[in-house]
C-alpha cells in the first residue's frame, strides 16, 4: 500500500496545505482509537516546537484525542526527544510532537511515538492510514467518555535531570565557554539551562522565538551565526540544535563546522575505549563518508549502513543490539539514553569527551580527514532512468574507474522524481569526472523518456 500521509518522519507538510485542523483532528481520533488497549484511562503526552501553527494543531489534535476517551497532557515548546521520554516514563499510551524538524516555519508535522517512546513502526502507521480515509463517527467516545485535557508544569525540569544524568555524576563543565543556538525552536528554554546547571559559561543565540523564524538563519542547517559568534565570544566550542532539537551540529573553537560523521567518531572511539559500546559497531546511513568507515575500522569498529532516515538507523540498532547510530545530518542515537535522536545528549557526551582529554574541540573532534564526496541530482518527468542501458553502463564504468578507493550510491528520492547521485573517493578529480558521467547518461535517459 503506498503512504499516503506518512513519510519517514510522520506527517509533514505545510500548514494549512496538508497538514490542515482537519487533517490534525482525524489524526487524533484515529491515532487515539489504534492506543486504546486495556480498560484503564488512556493518555496522551503532546508537545510542539515554536511555530506559529503550532497553536492550530495543538487545539486539533486535542480535540481529536479527547473526542475519542484520551486524556490529553500537554507540555507545550519541548525538544522532540523530551517527548519521547516523557511518554515512556509518564507512562503515556501515546506520545505526540508538533513540529517540522529543521523546516522553516510555513511547514509543520505531527510526529508519533508508542507507548514505550519509539516512533510508529510502519504497520501501525498504515493502519492509522487507513482510518484516516474512512467515518470515525461510529468509534467515538459517550459523552460521559470524553477525555480531558490539561497543561503540566515541571517536565522542562525532568528533562534537565534527564539530560544531566547521562553524564558521570562528578562531571563539571566549568571553564568552558559554550555558544549554544537553540534554533528559534523548541530546546529555546531547557538546554541553556541545562548547561548552565553543569557549570558551563553559556552565551545563547537563537532563543527568541515569535513564530516565524524558526531555523531561519541558525541552528543545525545553517551555522553561519554559530561559527561567527564562537570566534566573537573566542569561546570553547559551539552547539548548534535544529527546530526540534533531535539533531546537532558542533563548531569548535576555531569557528569550524563539526559533522555527524565526526561525532559518531568520537561517541564511537571513546565508548569502546570505556567499554560502553554494547557490540563492536557503529550504525550510520548511506550517507555516511567513507573516511568514518576507514576510521572505526582501524579501531576494530565496524561501521553497518542503512537507508537515509534516523528510524532506519535505530531499527538496525535494536534488530541487531547497537547503542550507537546517527546520521551525518546530527541525529545522534544513544540508546542507552533515549529511544530516539537526542542532539543535547549528543552534545554532552563530546563536552565530557573534552574535559576529560583537556585538549580542544578542534582536536578531540577530528578523527579522520573527509574524502571527497560530491552529490548531484537529475530530475525527471516520466520513466525510469536507472533501467536504461547507458545508464547501467555508465555506473559499471563509474565503479570500475573507483576500483575499492571510493564508492558510489545513486538512488531515487522517495519525495520528488529526482535520481541523487552521489560519489566519494580519494581522488577528487576522478570522483567528479564518474560522477559527471552518470549525471550526463541520467539525463540522456530522462530526455529520451519525456
Amino acid at each position: 500500500m503506498s503512504r499516503r500521509y506518512f513519510g519517514t518522519d510522520g506527517i509533514r507538510g505545510r500548514a494549512n496545505g496538508l497538514i490542515t485542523p482537519e487533517l490534525a483532528l482525524k489524526v487524533g481520533q484515529a491515532a487515539g482509537l489504534a492506543f486504546q488497549r486495556g480498560e484503564h484511562r488512556h493518555r496522551v503526552v503532546i508537545g510542539k516546537d515554536t511555530r506559529l501553527s503550532g497553536y492550530m494543531i495543538e487545539n486539533a489534535l486535542v480535540a481529536g484525542f479527547t473526542s475519542v476517551g484520551m486524556d490529553v497532557l500537554l507540555v507545550g515548546p519541548m525538544p522532540t526527544p523530551a517527548v519521547a521520554m516523557l511518554t515512556k516514563s509518564m507512562r503515556a499510551d501515546l506520545g505526540v510532537m508538533i513540529s517540522a524538524s529543521h523546516n522553516l516555519f510555513e511547514d509543520n508535522g505531527i510526529k508519533l511515538f508508542g507507548p514505550l517512546g519509539y516512533k510508529l513502526s510502519d504497520d501501525v502507521e498504515k493502519q492509522i492510514e487507513l482510518m484516516l480515509d474512512e467515518s470515525l463517527d461510529k468509534k467515538l467516545a459517550q459523552s460521559a467518555s470524553l477525555g480531558r485535557a490539561r497543561r503540566i508544569d515541571g517536565v522542562h525540569d525532568r528533562y534537565i535531570e534527564f539530560a544531566k544524568r547521562t553524564l558521570p555524576r562528578e562531571l563539571s563543565l566549568e571553564g568552558l565557554r559554550v555558544v549554544i543556538d537553540c534554533a528559534n525552536g523548541a530546546a529555546y528554554k531547557v538546554v541553556p539551562e541545562a548547561l548552565w546547571e553543569l557549570g558551563a559559561d553559556v552565551i545563547s543565540i537563537g532563543v527568541e522565538p515569535d513564530g516565524f523564524n524558526i531555523n531561519k538563519e541558525c541552528g543545525s542547517t545553517a551555522p553561519q551565526a554559530l561559527c561567527a559568534k564562537v570566534r566573537e565570544m573566542r569561546a570553547d566550542i559551539g552547539i548548534a540544535l535544529d527546530g526540534d532539537a533531535d539533531r546537532v551540529i558542533l563548531v569548535d573553537e576555531r569557528g569550524h563546522v563539526v559533522d555527524g560523521d565526526q561525532l559518531l567518531a568520537v561517541i564511537g572511539q571513546s565508548w569502546k575505549e570505556d567499554g560502553r559500546l554494547a557490540k563492536p559497531g557503529v550504525v550510520a546511513t548511506v550517507m555516511s563518508n567513507l573516511g568514518l568507515e576507514r576510521f572505526l575500522a582501524g579501531e576494530g569498529i565496524a561501521l553497518l549502513r542503512t537507508p537515509v532516515g534516523d528510524r532506519y538507523v535505530l531499527e538496525q540498532m535494536l534488530k541487531d543490539g547497537y547503542n550507537v547510530g546517527g546520521e551525518s545530518s546530527g541525529h545522534i542515537i544513544l540508546s542507552d539514553f533515549n529511544t530516539t535522536g537526542d542532539g543535547f545528549v549528543a552534545a554532552l557526551q563530546v563536552l565530557a569527551m573534552v574535559q576529560k582529554l583537556g585538549r580542544p574541540v578542534s582536536e578531540v573532534c577530528h578523527r579522520f580527514d573527509p574524502l571527497p564526496q560530491i552529490l548531484k541530482n537529475v530530475r525527471y518527468r516520466s520513466g525510469r532512468p536507472l533501467d536504461d542501458s547507458g545508464v547501467i553502463s555508465a555506473i559499471q564504468d563509474g565503479e570500475k574507474r573507483l576500483n575499492g578507493h571510493g564508492r558510489l550510491l545513486i538512488r531515487p528520492s522517495g519525495t520528488e522524481p529526482v535520481i541523487r547521485v552521489m560519489g566519494e573517493g580519494d581522488d577528487h578529480d576522478v570522483v567528479e569526472e564518474v560522477v559527471d558521467s552518470i549525471v550526463d547518461a541520467l539525463g540522456n535517459a530522462a530526455a529520451a523518456a519525456a
